[in-house]
C-alpha cells in the first residue's frame, strides 16, 4: 500500500469494536446456558478466529453484519460442561488472545483438542499458560521443542492453584482464570503490575464468583453462567492510530467517537498527554461495564517523554505509534520495560526501528526499548511492516507527516484488527 503525505485531518469516525472485548464475550458466551448477544463486534480477522474455534467446539454463533463493518453476533452457548470435542483442528489464525485464552477453557475439558495457527503465532512464547495449566493438571504436547504452537491439550478434573506470574500479561491470567471456572478450589493469579482487566469485568457480567485484592485476582470453580447482552465499545488500540495522526498532521481536528477508556487499557492517553498533546474525553459513559468516552484531538507541538515501568501494561499495544509520534516532538523519548515487543506478531522494537530509520528517522533500539531523538524531517521509504498490523498502521501514521509517499509492502495484514483503516484515513483528508 502506498501512503502520500496529509495536508489535514478534518472530520468524526468511530472505530471498529474492541477486539479483548469481543474474544472474551464469544467465550464467555459459548460457557453460558443460552443466547448471549454482541453489539458492535469487530470484524477483525484475529475475532472471527475465535468464532470459528467455538463453532468447531459445538457453539452455535451466528452474526449479522451491521454499521462500521462491523456485526450482531449471537452465541448459544453450551454450557460449562458442554463443549464438544472438535472433529477438526484449532485455528488461531494470527490471534494469541485466542491461542491463549482458549488454552484455559480446553483445560477444562474431558477430551483431546489440538490447537495451531498461522506461521507468526508459531513462534510467540506459550510456555507461560502451559506451565500454569500443566500444574492445574491439563497435559499438553507440544510439536516443538519451544513449547509453541501447534500442541494438543487433553482437559479434565482440575485443581485450584495460586500462580505468581512473572509477567504483566492480560492473556498469562485470562487463561488461568477461565482454567479457575472448572476447578476444584480457589484460582488465584498475582501479577507484577496490572494487566487489562476485561476478562474480569466480563466473568463477574456472566455470574461468575470473581474477586480482587490489589494485584492478585481469585476465581472460584462456576456452576453456571448466565448469557448477556454485551454492547462493545471501539477500541482504544484501533483509535490510538487515528488519534495519533490527528495529532501530527497540522491543521487536523478530529473526533474519535465511542471509544473505550478502561484505564487498565488506556495507558497512551496519560503518556499523550505528557507529550503535550492537545486533546479532551467527552461524554464520559459506561458501555456495557466498560467506560467510553468521545475523544478530540487537535494538532499541535509535542515533547518528548519517558515511557516504562508499570504503565507499559496498559499501552503495550500503542507503543509502535508511540514511536511514531516521537519522531516529531521535541527532544529525546525514552521507551523502556517493554521487552514483551520482541514477542508480538513480530520483534516490534526491531521492526520499528528498521522502518523508521528508514524514514529517516533518529532511533535506536534498546534491549526493552527504543531510544528516538525527535525533530528530524521524515521522508517517504519503502518500509517492510514484517506482516504485523500495528507495525503497518504505525508507518501509515508518520507517512501522513512525512515528505514523499511511502509504500508499506505486507499492508494488507492490518485486516487482522482494522480492515477499514485505510477508507477511514481517506475519509479524512482534506483536499
Amino acid at each position: 500500500m502506498i501512503i502520500t503525505p496529509a495536508l489535514s485531518l478534518r472530520g468524526e469516525l468511530t472505530v471498529p469494536g474492541d477486539k479483548s472485548v469481543s474474544h472474551r464475550c464469544v467465550m464467555a458466551g459459548a460457557l453460558a446456558e443460552g443466547v448471549t448477544e454482541i453489539d458492535g463486534f469487530p470484524a477483525g480477522a484475529d475475532c472471527l478466529s475465535t468464532i470459528s474455534c467455538f463453532r468447531k467446539l459445538g457453539a452455535d454463533i451466528t452474526a449479522v453484519p451491521s454499521g462500521n463493518g462491523g456485526a450482531k453476533v449471537f452465541v448459544r452457548g453450551r454450557g460449562l460442561h458442554g463443549l464438544r470435542a472438535p472433529q477438526e483442528v484449532l485455528d488461531a489464525g494470527d490471534s494469541g488472545t485466542t491461542a491463549r485464552l482458549i488454552s484455559g477453557i480446553l483445560a477444562g475439558q474431558p477430551f483431546t483438542s489440538r490447537l495451531t495457527g498461522d506461521a507468526l503465532i508459531r513462534r510467540r512464547p506459550m510456555e507461560r499458560i502451559i506451565t500454569p495449566l500443566s500444574r492445574m493438571g491439563a497435559s499438553f504436547v507440544c510439536e516443538q521443542e519451544s513449547g509453541c504452537l501447534p500442541f494438543s491439550v487433553t482437559g479434565g478434573a482440575l485443581r485450584g492453584i495460586r500462580h505468581n506470574s512473572p509477567v504483566a500479561s492480560a492473556q498469562v491470567k485470562s487463561a488461568v482464570l477461565l482454567a479457575g471456572l472448572f476447578a476444584e478450589g480457589e484460582t488465584s493469579v498475582t501479577e507484577p503490575a496490572l494487566s487489562r482487566d476485561h476478562t474480569e469485568r466480563i466473568l463477574a457480567a456472566f455470574g461468575a464468583n470473581i474477586s480482587r485484592d490489589g494485584l492478585t485476582v481469585t476465581v472460584k470453580p462456576a456452576e453456571k453462567l448466565f448469557p448477556q447482552h454485551i454492547g462493545v465499545p471501539g477500541d482504544i488500540s484501533s483509535a490510538a492510530f487515528i488519534l495519533c495522526a490527528g495529532l501530527l498532521v497540522p491543521g487536523s481536528e478530529i473526533l474519535v467517537k465511542n471509544v473505550g477508556i478502561n484505564p487498565t487499557r488506556a495507558g497512551i492517553l496519560p503518556v499523550l498527554r505528557r507529550m503535550g498533546a492537545v486533546f479532551s474525553i467527552e461524554k464520559r459513559r459506561d458501555v456495557s461495564g466498560e467506560p467510553a468516552a468521545d475523544i478530540f484531538v487537535q494538532a499541535g507541538p509535542l515533547r518528548a517523554a519517558e515511557i516504562g515501568g508499570d504503565e507499559i501494561p496498559a499501552l503495550i499495544d500503542e507503543l509502535p505509534v508511540i514511536a511514531a509520534l516521537a519522531c516529531f516532538a521535541e527532544g529525546t523519548t525514552v521507551i523502556r520495560d517493554a521487552r514483551e515487543l520482541r514477542v508480538k506478531e513480530t520483534d516490534r522494537i526491531a521492526a520499528m526501528t528498521e522502518a523508521l530509520t528508514a524514514m529517516g528517522a533518529d532511533i535506536n533500539p534498546t534491549e526493552d526499548g527504543m531510544v528516538i531523538r525527535g525533530g528530524n524531517p521524515l521522508r517517504g521509504a519503502r518500509i517492510d511492516c514484517r506482516r504485523d498490523h500495528r507495525v503497518a498502521m504505525s508507518c501509515a501514521v508518520a507517512a501522513l507527516a512525512a515528505e514523499g509517499p511511502t509504500e508499506i509492502t505486507g499492508g494488507d495484514c492490518i485486516d487482522i484488527s482494522y480492515p477499514g483503516f485505510l477508507r477511514d484515513l481517506e475519509s479524512l483528508r482534506e483536499t
